[in-house]
């Protein structure tokens, strides 16, 4: 039986359509992708993404496990801030992708993607037998709110205590205090939208308020809540990658394009062999991004090809909203990687002309 978000009892109010994802009864849409598209670009939206995954890593030990599991650098990572990372495996493949936060002094919390919660944290756990970090999965006591859009700012500061002021919060900046009456809140410049996005991780027990607050005070700006499907078109128009579509554990991050996450002058880490190996020989696939010449939508599955002959297969695809063009991402072989390269999408079996781009889709 599917789980349910602390917040569920609120999306059946609302008469959101649920789908099965992650192992979690999960809103897809509210009213239209589109409509919540466009609230998150032009205005402001509100998502539960209340499903992922919490690791607390904590101890003097911490940053020692975190350099071995993960491809970025945390020991750059000042308190008070977050970065991108992967959790690489022994072959030079993807676990996960994950955003680390640096919390305080040696108080980390690493956040994993619903699916692969449990695959995390045992994969984590391994490289933790011999190093003794202390590790916590706070997962399902904890409740996430995203707010994201050019007025995320405005709302999420009628909530602020005094004093914190979150216009002056930089990309990737977190903030732990009691926010709107929840205490031990995280508040984060992380998100997955192309837009400003406030991540607000609380304790279950303050979601329903923290929600029902939020849209109050987004009231004046046209706040909608939005689902999964607006918030698959938002990443996709970013060019960000989806775990399971776009990366796996049989893409290299090199071949996803992520190798300003891999840091493999910081010291061994997991993976960091197989990966150099492969920086050494060279590419042999490599993942682009592409616009359709003419109209169609591209999906997942649907084979790339050049000349007639199939190279790739599209890994993520859909309608930009914003665009109003088909879009999308594939592995091809890196002699036709370059952008500007020519290539046809397979539509029901008719080849659609498209063009190799360098992401974002849109202008930002």
């Amino acid at each position: 039986m599917a789980k349910q978000t602390t917040l569920y009892p609120i999306h059946a109010q609302l008469g959101a359509k649920l789908i099965p994802f992650a192992g979690y009864d999960m809103p897809v849409r509210y009213q239209s992708d589109k409509q919540e598209h466009l609230a998150v670009r032009e205005r402001v939206g509100v998502f539960d993404v209340s499903h992922m995954g919490e690791f607390i890593i904590r101890g003097p030990k911490a940053l020692d496990l975190i350099q071995q599991v993960t491809s970025n650098d945390a020991s750059k990572l000042p308190a008070g801030k977050a970065q991108y990372s992967c959790l690489p495996n022994h072959e030079g493949g993807i676990v996960d992708d994950v955003i680390v936060y640096h919390i305080r002094d040696d108080q980390y919390m690493i956040v994993a993607n619903a699916a692969n919660i449990q695959k995390d944290w045992d994969w984590i756990s391994a490289s933790n037998q011999r190093i003794g970090a202390e590790m916590i999965d706070i997962s399902e006591k904890t409740s996430l709110i995203a707010v994201s859009g050019p007025k995320a700012d405005a709302t999420l500061q009628k909530l602020a205590p005094e004093g914190l002021d979150l216009a002056a919060f930089g990309t990737y900046q977190c903030w732990k205090g009691t926010f709107n009456g929840a205490e031990k809140s995280l508040i984060a410049t992380t998100g997955y939208t192309g837009e400003r996005t406030f991540e607000v991780f609380v304790w279950n027990e303050y979601a329903e308020q923290m929600w029902h607050d939020i849209m109050a005070a987004g009231e004046e700006f046209g706040i909608e809540p939005c689902g999964l499907g607006a918030r698959d078109t938002l990443r996709l128009e970013m060019g960000y990658m989806l775990y399971g579509n776009d990366i796996n554990d049989t893409t290299s991050p090199l071949e996803a394009g992520l190798g300003w996450i891999t840091k493999l002058k910081k010291g061994p880490f997991n993976g960091s062999e197989a990966i150099a190996k492969l920086k050494t020989e060279g590419l042999q696939r490599k993942l682009v991004a592409f616009k359709l010449k003419t109209r169609g939508i591209p999906r997942s599955g649907y084979e790339i090809a050049k000349d007639g002959q199939v190279i790739g297969t599209v890994t993520s695809g859909s309608l930009s909203p914003v665009l109003n063009e088909g879009v999308g991402m594939g592995y091809v072989p890196v002699e036709h990687s370059a952008v500007g390269t020519e290539l046809e999408i397979r539509i029901r079996n008719k080849p659609v002309p498209a063009e190799v781009v360098r992401p974002p889709f849109i202008p930002r």
